[in-house]
């Protein structure tokens, strides 16, 4: 397994194709809008060679027989879907925010294992094999994996061959033997700039005629015809500047758009090719475990948010004890997104490939969760904080070290700490609740309408009724007129 200073120099050797603010971005490990989420994803390198963390970030891997990153690994088990909670949680509260870099790209690796096997079973095409052979060599070289679903879509009351211009969803323009060609985007994508490699899946359940847009592959993240473009954050000013307005010790977020400009994909790296009819049991492999392990992530940052809140507390000179029902209110939406993320698991069943996959019902009601109770979570954080880590009108840190007037700040910022300790706790809020900090909770991983919508196919109404009636003694068959 790799250090995280080798996991640097790896994405050093890459060639340069992000873009910023029209900028080419040389070298993504020191660039002031890229190097908080490499070292974001370092930590994970730093924390998997702790043996304190070990059992937690590693597993043993059946295709090496050797130890290797859980993101790169095949949820098998209950146990493992608890361990990926379990990691996802221990993440956020590592570094305060999202390594997106390696989430979404395990879960796509995972759903095409499944989905690989299905095909290769009904169509006796070599999908699967070709998966495993590149597992093992990623496994081998302990790589950073982004996941990439999202298409740009255009008019959304229109299937991707039906709009106006045919590349709003990535799709096959050419085949033969080699491999193919695609083009089109991938949209809103988190920590590609951490990533050596891509995991691209369909971004929807397609039908005959989207057969070209049924496609899943693993690229370089540097591979020629491929333009990234980070997308600029509301708090990118925040993240330019260094001192307590931007910890080392802090991760960052960041979102792309890849332009695929006619991108050759070779054949062995090409795990799902016009198989339209499977798109849609692919998509929902995917949401199944992310769903259930935002739970974690978000929990995660919330750990970081209680404790943030009751350090800001004893600075202005109050007991947490003061604030115990806001803190009890916010630890109690901590647990309820990582158990529902753990009950997901544990009611989940085994697919023939290997795959353990968690409820879809419980996993889609978490991620209906995971969009309202964090940021309840956030503004209790805000409550106790007060007006200094909320209203934006803390000054920077430069300001505070300034030689003219940084003493007059610290004085009249301090309270029951120093000046420089409360302004540290207070940017730590600021940056959890309304800064580069918050995670997507309320799109990322797809929309909680979406979800609603898989939870109202997952539930059988009949049944339901079925059980109220025979408590009730009904007899009598009640039905409604379907109206047009």
């Amino acid at each position: 397994m790799r250090t995280a200073q080798q996991y640097k120099e790896s994405l050093r050797r890459m060639r340069p194709n992000i873009y910023k603010f029209g900028e080419l971005i040389t070298d993504v490990t020191t660039h002031p809008a890229t190097k908080r989420t490499v070292e974001g994803h370092a930590q994970i390198f730093e924390a998997s060679l702790d043996p304190k963390y070990q059992d937690i970030l590693t597993t043993t891997s059946p295709l090496t027989n050797t130890r290797v990153s859980r993101y790169l690994s095949i949820i098998q088990s209950p146990q493992d879907m608890i361990a990926n909670l379990q990691m996802k949680r221990l993440m956020f509260n590592l570094t305060g925010t999202c390594t997106g870099g390696r989430c979404a790209g395990f879960n796509a690796l995972n759903a095409m294992w499944a989905a690989t096997y299905d095909i290769d079973h009904a169509k006796k095409t070599d999908y699967h094999q070709r998966l495993r052979a590149w597992l093992k060599d990623a496994q081998t070289q302990d790589i950073t994996l982004s996941g990439a679903l999202t298409d740009a879509k255009g008019d959304r009351s229109k299937s991707p061959s039906q709009q106006a211009d045919p590349d709003l969803s990535l799709h096959i323009v050419k085949e033969s033997e080699k491999g193919i060609v695609v083009r089109g985007a991938k949209v809103m994508i988190c920590g590609v700039a951490a990533a050596n490699e891509l995991f691209i899946m369909p971004g929807s359940g397609y039908k005959e005629l989207d057969k070209a847009y049924a496609v899943s592959f693993a690229i370089p993240r540097d591979i020629d015809g491929l333009t990234v473009i980070e997308a600029r954050h509301p708090s990118d000013t925040r993240e330019l500047e260094d001192g307590f307005d931007n910890p080392v010790t802090i991760g960052g977020i960041t979102q792309a758009y890849l332009l695929f400009d006619d991108v050759f994909v070779p054949r062995d790296r090409v795990f799902l090719c016009g198989e339209y009819d499977f798109t849609t049991q692919a998509v929902m492999n995917f949401i199944a475990p992310y769903r259930a392990a935002i739970g974690g992530c978000v929990a995660g940052q919330g750990d970081v948010m209680v404790g943030a809140a009751a350090l800001m507390a004893r600075a202005n000179g109050l007991s947490e004890k003061v604030f115990r029902e806001k803190l009890t209110q916010m630890v109690m939406n901590n647990e309820t997104t990582f158990g529902m993320g753990v009950a997901a698991g544990v009611l989940g069943s085994a697919h023939p490939s290997g795959v353990w996959i968690p409820s879809q019902l419980i996993s889609n009601i978490n991620k209906v969760h995971v969009a309202t109770l964090p940021y309840e979570t956030k503004r209790l954080a805000q409550e106790i904080a007060g007006g200094i880590a909320e209203t934006g009108c803390l000054p920077s840190c430069k300001d505070l070290d300034d030689p003219k007037y940084g003493d007059l700040l610290k004085k009249y910022l301090a309270a029951n700490c120093s000046g420089e300790t409360r302004a540290k706790i207070a940017r730590l809020i600021e940056w959890l609740t309304i800064g580069s900090g918050v995670p997507g909770c309320m799109h990322g991983g797809g929309s909680p309408d979406g979800a609603k919508l898989v939870i109202n196919a997952s539930t059988d109404f009949e049944h339901l009724m079925d059980l109220a009636k025979r408590l009730a003694d009904i007899k009598e068959n009640i039905r409604v007129e379907q109206k047009k």
